[in-house]
């Protein structure tokens, strides 16, 4: 594969990693805060802070 590459494969090769890292990374972040944001909001309902406008969802 890295005759296909040519010379600078694993500049290329090592870019793709740090971009796939990078990436998953960001998507763990997203995902965890999610969880920390969902547990943070149902703490605030537990204790009678209810959402504002119109109808309950």
């Amino acid at each position: 594969m890295t005759d296909v590459l040519g010379p600078h494969a694993g500049f290329i090769l090592a870019a793709y990693l740090a971009a796939a890292v990078i990436l998953g990374g960001l998507a763990a972040a997203i995902l965890l805060d999610r969880r920390a944001q969902r547990r943070a909001l149902a703490a605030l309902e537990e204790r009678g802070a209810g959402r504002r406008g119109g109808a309950s969802s």
